[in-house]
């Protein structure tokens, strides 16, 4: 044998070490990680869990809802109107609202909205969470989990959150489809509705809200953990987290379902929220549905808008699963600091 073929051996078979090395090096990291992430949790009281939650929900609803709040002032008023949708026609809204208005006026009723998305998105996040520990979703890793409960506890935080909150989601409806002479503030929409309208129209279209607050809040949740869970058994991670941009994917994958799911009611919830202003009743669900159905069709009744949602839901989605598991994460270690 010569001498050379020995030494290529011999270098091909520290290669092979080295690489074997690395990868142990890479799965010890991952292991210390996965420990110091459950040493972490386990030290924080339940109040801790809380507050840290809600601050990271709030923060990822807020940084979520700014960045598409143009893309939503659209969406709402194609929603509440019955002139056909395309995307030629909301580009031409967008322009004629920026040359008319003002390019701040695009962001029309975005207070209402962070006055509505930081409670929401903080209650959600936290309620999700906590509904998660009641029904025993994701304990450990030998408790296996069933789809429905990790679409329950989806639900669940969805329903807590909308019905907390749901009188800031009218009020921000209505700001959006109207000129600022109208409703000059939030707190003026508050008064206008209860003095006009009586106290029962803050909760106008409630009904179809919670109903489709049920899959999208369930699809949404259960998509997530579901994909980010798989994701960490095929990278072999026994952390947490999965880091910010595969968290930014899955959020948008759910974010494209569960909307998608959901989008009927979410037209009927807004025509409903809106009739007042639109002059045309919508009282009821049933009544509703009809109306949609008899003058706009199936299509172009039901699903108006809906690519416009398949393209800011998942960017909405995914900034703010992200941005929760980022800060969730960082706060949870800062506390554990100071124990």
């Amino acid at each position: 044998m010569s001498h050379s073929t020995v030494e290529g051996r011999t270098t091909d078979t520290t290669v092979v070490l080295r690489e074997e090395s690395s990868k142990l090096a890479i799965r010890k990291h991952q292991h210390d990680s996965a420990i110091n992430n459950k040493e972490v949790f386990q030290k924080l009281s339940n109040t801790e869990q809380v507050v840290t939650s809600m601050i990271a929900g709030a923060t990822a609803g807020a940084a979520a809802k700014t960045t598409i709040a143009p893309l939503d002032r659209t969406k709402i008023n194609f929603q509440i109107s019955e002139s056909r949708y395309s995307a030629r026609e909301a580009l031409r809204f967008l322009v004629n609202t920026y040359r008319n208005e003002g390019l701040l006026s695009l962001w029309r009723g975005n207070s209402a909205t962070m006055a509505r998305i930081i409670p929401y998105a903080a209650i959600q996040f936290t309620a999700h969470e906590q509904w998660k520990r009641v029904l025993r979703v994701d304990v450990d890793k030998s408790h296996k989990t069933s789809p429905f409960m990790r679409f329950l506890a989806g639900s669940l935080a969805g329903v807590t959150s909308q019905s907390l909150t749901y009188p800031l989601d009218l009020a921000r409806a209505r700001m959006a489809v109207t000129h600022k002479e109208q409703y000059r503030t939030l707190r003026e929409v508050f008064v206008k509705i209860w003095y006009e309208e009586g106290p029962h129209a803050l909760y106008r279209g409630y009904l179809p809200t919670v109903l489709g607050v049920i899959p999208y809040a369930g699809v949404s949740f259960f998509t997530y953990d579901t994909l980010k869970r798989k994701y960490m058994d095929y990278t072999g991670s026994t952390s947490k987290q999965a880091g910010p941009l595969p968290s930014l994917a899955f959020g948008a994958i759910a974010g494209m379902l569960g909307q998608s799911s959901s989008y009927p009611l979410d037209i009927v919830r807004r025509r409903m929220q809106t009739s007042p202003i639109s002059g045309t009743q919508y009282k009821t669900i049933l009544g509703t549905l009809k109306k949609i159905y008899r003058y706009e069709g199936i299509r172009g009744g039901f699903f108006k808008g809906l690519s416009m949602n398949w393209v800011k839901g998942p960017v909405a989605v995914g900034i703010s699963f992200a941005t929760y598991d980022s800060i969730c994460d960082v706060l949870r270690q800062i506390v554990s600091l100071c124990h």
